[in-house]
């Protein structure tokens, strides 16, 4: 890594291409859930708060900061669904990684599709604890951006290979059966959200309207089906019916944040929810036994974000995809900022 104090490396959007493609997408997907369920294992030694969110009529920009008292990492990311109606993604993101015993950033990184993975990853994870043992087919509810990620941390994680797609959108559809051809998944198009869940083990969610909807009703859920609840994402956007989490063994990230943008939002504030990182650590069961339906209200959480800077930051040891960025000053005298300033105006070829 650059040993200079004023250079962090800065991975670019078409550095993060080349680093996934040069590891293998399921294989990213397998070792970011890793570094996810290492950091849940010790989930005490992080500061934890919802994140700070800035609405408007259009959508929201939230930062999402943590710290396990060694290392600070912060995570910029918007939520604008009409985006993709002038050709732009719903969601943009960038992170940081800084050290916190002086405050110097380690790592600038493009977190737009490293978001999109470590959700992918974090659904994954749950999966392994919740969803039904021996699980294959899922259904795909959305088939936006996430879809594919989606699928294949699944299948890395859990075993799936049989996917029964539905959207609203049939193009989008269209373009979740064109990316996965030939990549050894069953592939089934459905005209409806019944049509998809119809025997499915697995049901996930993932739609971008902003809005409190009702993509799956209670007479849709039968007994000992995992749902994998991510679309609902702040406060007034939700896909679930109330009734359906009347129904389920409810896990989440962080509580205090999902009571006020996952499902769990249109819940009384004292519904009881187990945290994940409780069934990852032994402290609770996840699921209890055949028979009974569970759903990861999924909102994504600071950690998870830590998580994957973390795990980006160590892949660079071996596949150097990244640019030095010279981003901190580092002046000879570190009290004569202005002097550095002074010196630079003198340089060579400088009126």
């Amino acid at each position: 890594m650059p040993p200079a104090l004023n250079i962090v490396p800065f991975v670019s959007v078409d550095h993060m291409m080349r680093l996934v493609l040069a590891v293998g997408i399921e294989r990213f997907l397998t070792e970011l859930a890793g570094f996810i369920e290492e950091d849940f294992r010790r989930w005490s030694a992080f500061d934890k708060t919802p994140r700070i969110a800035s609405h408007s009529p259009d959508g929201v920009i939230e930062l999402m900061p943590t710290s396990d008292g060694t290392t600070y990492g912060f995570k910029y990311v918007n939520g604008h669904p009409k985006n993709v109606r002038a050709g732009r993604q719903t969601v943009a993101a960038f992170g940081v990684l800084a050290d916190v015993g002086n405050g110097y950033p380690m790592l600038l990184t493009e977190m737009t599709i490293l978001t999109a993975l470590r959700t992918a990853a974090t659904s994954a994870l749950a999966g392994k604890y919740l969803a039904p043992p021996g699980a294959r087919t899922m259904a795909l509810i959305g088939n936006g951006a996430q879809a594919e990620f989606q699928a294949l941390a699944f299948r890395a994680l859990v075993g799936v290979d049989r996917l029964r797609l539905y959207d609203i959108d049939p193009a989008a559809t269209e373009k979740c059966v064109r990316n996965l051809a030939g990549l050894g998944f069953d592939l089934r198009r459905c005209a409806s959200v019944a049509a998809a869940v119809e025997g499915a083990e697995i049901v996930t969610t993932v739609t971008a309207d902003r809005q409190n909807a009702t993509i799956l009703t209670d007479n849709l859920v039968g007994a000992g089906l995992h749902i994998n609840g991510v679309g609902g994402d702040c406060p007034g956007k939700t896909e679930l019916h109330p009734d359906v989490l009347l129904r389920c063994a409810i896990f989440v990230e962080y509580a205090p944040q999902s009571r006020i943008e996952g499902e769990i939002q249109q819940l009384p504030p004292d519904h009881p929810v187990t945290e994940l990182w409780e069934v990852i650590t032994g402290r609770a069961p996840g699921r209890r036994d055949a028979g009974q339906t569970t759903l990861f209200d999924s909102v994504g959480f600071a950690v998870e974000d830590f998580s994957a800077l973390r795990y980006v930051r160590e892949k660079l040891r071996t596949h150097p995809f990244y640019a030095d960025l010279d981003l901190l000053a580092d002046p000879d005298e570190p009290r004569d900022l202005f002097g550095m300033l002074l010196r630079a105006g003198a340089g060579p070829g400088r009126d």
